[in-house]
């Protein structure tokens, strides 16, 4: 680890392994599908060992969509708030799965996707999200239930609208949540939408991702369980979960140097080479406050709360936004120059965010394998120069 030159991602294998197990466990107990969301994780260099345990992807649109397809090459299910024609008539050729999010995008693209030939002969099915209405998320940012919400149709504006050629619903309302939040919203949606997944029309249900199945306190058997029983209620022939999280959670660190100390008032500051505007976005929008580790020599210690050691940090990174900071970390033993700082579980949901705001470097992609370690991708001033043409 030492020899890694900062700043860099760096991805375990054996640890996204064990959390591949896991899923694969409940895709055979409970007889369902399982894909990666790429919207949380879509380092294709770790497709070939995703796709031995996991179905495909789901993406959000063109791009996800085709990285699906052509470095999975396994189900690829798409949704999208709203497609252009251009977009939807290139998802019509090798997409498995495609939803819609509106009745007016069902209508407006019915015609082409009911006479396509996948369509036809079986390769291709269309579904609907949906909106139960019904929220158990804390964060309303990411609520898709919360009012005025754009995600998902509500059952009053499904009334009455032909829906030929569709044979799925999809809602996707958790977010780091358990079984009790979905069975929840599986009653909210037997109270409106039941008589439509009771009909022989609806053949699958996705039941979307946010299910926070490899946490240690994840209640796996209860899930397969409410799996089984939702599939016997409607008499589906699949369900399918769209897990990003669970997939790549505590798989990926980031590693940064200690590049500078100083001091305002009683407050010092570290600056490291990662930035968490550029670098770790979550960190600010979610927000969370990611694990930190500080090696020093041979020793290396978990950064704790405000004077919970001896040593408080405030962690800022080398931009000029003045609000690029983390929060105040503290150490048992001091920090010093070119020491290494560990930011932990940063995998999901920060590789897909970065940027190159400012110019600061960005993070090269390694991959971890027992005790060796691959470079796959370094980024230099070309990559920042060819993203403005």
């Amino acid at each position: 680890m030492d020899a890694i030159e900062t700043p860099a991602f760096v991805i375990d294998l054996e640890k996204l392994e064990s959390n591949l197990a896991t899923l694969a466990k409940v895709k055979q107990e409970a007889e369902c599908h399982i894909v990666l969301a790429l919207k949380a994780f879509s380092l294709w260099h770790t497709f070939p060992l995703i796709g031995e345990y996991l179905d495909g992807c789901c993406a959000s649109g063109i791009y996800e969509a085709q990285l699906s397809h052509q470095k999975m090459g396994k189900h690829t299910l798409v949704y999208s708030p709203a497609y252009k024609e251009n977009e939807l008539l290139q998802l019509l050729e090798f997409a498995t799965h495609i939803d819609f999010n509106s009745i007016n995008q069902w209508n407006t693209f019915k015609h082409q996707a009911l006479s396509h030939t996948r369509y036809l002969n079986g390769e291709l099915k269309f579904g609907l999200r949906i909106n139960p209405e019904h929220s158990t998320g804390k964060t309303s940012k990411y609520d898709p239930c919360s009012p005025s919400s754009r995600l998902g149709i509500t059952f009053e504006n499904i009334q009455g609208e032909d829906l030929t050629g569709i044979s799925g619903l999809h809602f996707h309302t958790l977010c780091e949540q358990y079984t009790d939040d979905l069975q929840s919203t599986l009653d909210a949606i037997d109270d409106t939408f039941g008589n439509l997944l009771k009909s022989k029309q609806i053949t699958w249900l996705n039941m979307g991702g946010g299910h926070w199945i490899t946490k240690p306190d994840y209640n796996v058997d209860k899930l397969v369980s409410i799996i089984k029983q939702t599939r016997k209620r409607y008499d589906l022939i699949d369900i399918w979960l769209e897990p990003g999280e669970a997939v790549a959670i505590h798989t990926g660190t980031l590693e940064s140097t200690v590049i500078d100390i100083v001091k305002n008032g009683d407050k010092s500051i570290a600056i490291v080479d990662v930035s968490a505007t550029a670098h770790m976005p979550d960190t600010l929008e979610m927000p969370y406050r990611p694990d930190i580790i500080h090696h020093s020599g041979s020793c290396s210690t978990i950064g704790g709360l405000e004077n919970q050691h001896k040593h408080n940090y405030l962690i800022g990174s080398t931009t000029c936004l003045a609000g690029d900071m983390l929060d105040t970390y503290s150490f048992p033993t001091p920090l010093a120059l070119g020491d290494r700082l560990t930011f932990d579980d940063m995998a999901h949901y920060t590789m897909v965010k970065t940027t190159m705001f400012n110019g600061v470097e960005h993070p090269s992609i390694i991959l971890k394998e027992k005790n060796a370690y691959k470079i796959v991708k370094e980024f230099d001033y070309t990559d920042f120069l060819s993203r403005l043409g």
